[in-house]
């Protein structure tokens, strides 16, 4: 299998073309304030909600440059992925794999994210084909918290009554991460199957090939019996 510089993942949707350019902001949440004398100094305060913005191409027919081993799926699958993602109001995992043309790994985006919009282009100038436009945010999981009051029974006169507090968690808005699995490979066994066994899509076998080149090699083709190799979690 020919491997590509970038791969894209919206959760298991890997877009058919890599986007030519991905924008990354790391938002500030810093307040600067003026002090009593005049001089301003800067409140350093955690890194807000790292945005993120790109546009794909969504291809009508299969171009040279779309992966011959990908399964081709036209625009409308693609929309379709994308609505599901954003009506479902729950967040999902963003995947960016890069590597040289040699193969060599480089790093790697795997966050967190919900589809904040998209924008979807139809220009005469594409023919058939589509762009869409995409804006996703970086998102933290959280929960609420109760807290109850419980009173102790009286005992005997002389005791005192004292009161304790209880932390009981009541309820979580987002699923608990899926955490990693390890996978023991048998006779008759690839990365494509192993990746359609675990994600349901064969071409998530990149993100596996990712997480065990140091295992596996310069080969993704090439896994043996009693190799151990990490699921990453998507």
């Amino acid at each position: 299998m020919k491997e590509e510089k970038y791969n894209f993942y919206l959760k298991k949707c890997h877009l058919p073309v890599p986007p030519e350019k991905l924008q990354i902001k790391i938002s500030n949440t810093n307040k600067t304030v003026t002090l009593i004398n005049g001089e301003q100094v800067n409140l350093l305060k955690k890194a807000g909600l790292t945005e993120i913005e790109f546009e794909c191409l969504l291809p009508q027919v299969r171009y040279h440059f779309v992966p011959s081993e990908r399964t081709f799926r036209r625009a409308v699958y693609f929309l379709e992925e994308f609505e599901k993602l954003k009506t479902s109001q729950k967040p999902f995992q963003f995947i960016v794999s890069r590597q040289l043309p040699n193969g060599k790994s480089l790093f790697r985006t795997n966050m967190r994210v919900s589809m904040e919009e998209y924008t979807i282009v139809e220009d005469a100038d594409e023919g058939n084909d589509v762009k869409v436009k995409i804006k996703l945010k970086q998102y933290r999981e959280f929960g609420t918290k109760t807290v109850k009051i419980v009173k102790k029974k009286k005992k005997k006169a002389a005791e005192k009554t004292g009161k304790t507090l209880t932390l009981k968690r009541e309820t979580d808005n987002s699923p608990a991460p899926s955490e990693p699995k390890t996978y023991t490979v048998v006779k008759g066994d690839c990365l494509w199957n192993i990746a359609k066994y675990f994600y349901g899509n064969g071409s998530l076998y990149t993100v596996i090939y990712d997480a065990n080149r140091d295992v596996i090699g310069g080969d993704p083709n090439l896994i043996y019996p009693g190799q151990a190799l990490t699921i990453p979690a998507i």
